[in-house]
C-alpha cells in the first residue's frame, strides 16, 4: 500500500515538473528573426556567407589615427561658395512615396535633370577615404570620408549616386579635391549628389529615408558652421599646404594635390 502511494506521489511530482517546464518553454521570449544588417535592435552578427559586410564597419586604430581635422568645410558641388547648385530635397524632409524622412541633401546643378551628369564632386573637408564602392544598385557608387571637427569629434561625409569614383580606400584627400562625379544611381534617378553628414566612428551606409535620424546630421548646418567664405575666397586646405616640396612631411599620399609655390617659410 505504501509503495503504491509512493509511486502515485512520484508520478504526480513528475507531472507537475513536466507541466512547469512545458509552460516555461511556451512563455519564453520568441527567438529573434534577423531581417538585415540595418535592423536597429538586432545584435551584431556575421552574415550567412561568413564574410564581413563592408557597408558597416568600425575604423581600425590605424585608420582612426589617420583621420585629419577638417578645420573648414565647403559645399561638395558648384563653385567654392556653393553657387550653380540648388538643394532639390533637403535633409529630413518627409517623402511619403519613399516612406520616410530624407537622410541627406540632394544637390543638383542649376540646369536640373541630367545637366549635371559627370560634374565633379569635391571633398567637403580634409578627410580620409573610409569607403569607396557600390553597396547596392540603388545607391550606386559611394564615397565616405572621415573627418574630425575642430573639437576633435568624428564627422563623416557621404557622397552617393556617383557616376565615377575618383579616389581610393585609405587615401587622404584635401578639401576641394575631386573624389568623384555626379551620377544617377545606375539610372535610378535624374543626376544629382546625395550628400550626408554623420557623427560616426564607422562607415555605415544605411538607408536614404528613415523614421529616426540616428547619427545623421543636417549637412547644410555642418558645412555652414565650418565654412570660410570671404571676399578673398576660401583659404587653402591644410592638407594641400602640407604638400609643399620643401616640407618634411611631403610623403603624404594625396591624389592630385594643389601646390602653393608662392607660400614662404
Amino acid at each position: 500500500m505504501k509503495a503504491a502511494r509512493l509511486l502515485i506521489t512520484l508520478v504526480l511530482a513528475a507531472g507537475i515538473v513536466g507541466y512547469a517546464v512545458w509552460r516555461s518553454s511556451r512563455t519564453a521570449a520568441p527567438e529573434e528573426k534577423l531581417v538585415g544588417f540595418q535592423d536597429s535592435d538586432a545584435p551584431f552578427a556575421m552574415p550567412e556567407s561568413g564574410q564581413p559586410d563592408m557597408r558597416f564597419h568600425f575604423l581600425s586604430a590605424w585608420q582612426a589615427n589617420q583621420v585629419p581635422t577638417a578645420s573648414r568645410m565647403d559645399t561638395p558641388m558648384g563653385s567654392e561658395n556653393g553657387a550653380l547648385v540648388y538643394n532639390a530635397q533637403k535633409f529630413w524632409e518627409m517623402n511619403q512615396k519613399r516612406g520616410g524622412h530624407h537622410t541627406g541633401d540632394d544637390l543638383n546643378g542649376i540646369g536640373g535633370m541630367n545637366t549635371d551628369l559627370g560634374d565633379p564632386v569635391f571633398a567637403a573637408g580634409d578627410g580620409l577615404v573610409v569607403y569607396a564602392g557600390e553597396p547596392s544598385p540603388g545607391w550606386g557608387k559611394i564615397v565616405v570620408l572621415a573627418h574630425r571637427d575642430p573639437a576633435g569629434k568624428p564627422v563623416h561625409t557621404m557622397y552617393a549616386h556617383l557616376d565615377e569614383i575618383k579616389t581610393t580606400l585609405n587615401t587622404l584627400v584635401a578639401r576641394g579635391g575631386v573624389i568623384g562625379t555626379v551620377g544617377t544611381g545606375n539610372g535610378s534617378y535624374p543626376a544629382h549628389l546625395h550628400f550626408e553628414t554623420r557623427s560616426s566612428d564607422g562607415a555605415d551606409i544605411g538607408a536614404g529615408y528613415t523614421a529616426q535620424p540616428l547619427n545623421r546630421l543636417d549637412p547644410a548646418a555642418v558645412v555652414a558652421a565650418l565654412h570660410d567664405a570671404s571676399e578673398k575666397g576660401i583659404l587653402p586646405a591644410p592638407l594641400n599646404l602640407a604638400n609643399k616640396d620643401d616640407a618634411p612631411w611631403t610623403k603624404l599620399e594625396m591624389k592630385n594635390p594643389e601646390k602653393f609655390s608662392e607660400l614662404k617659410e
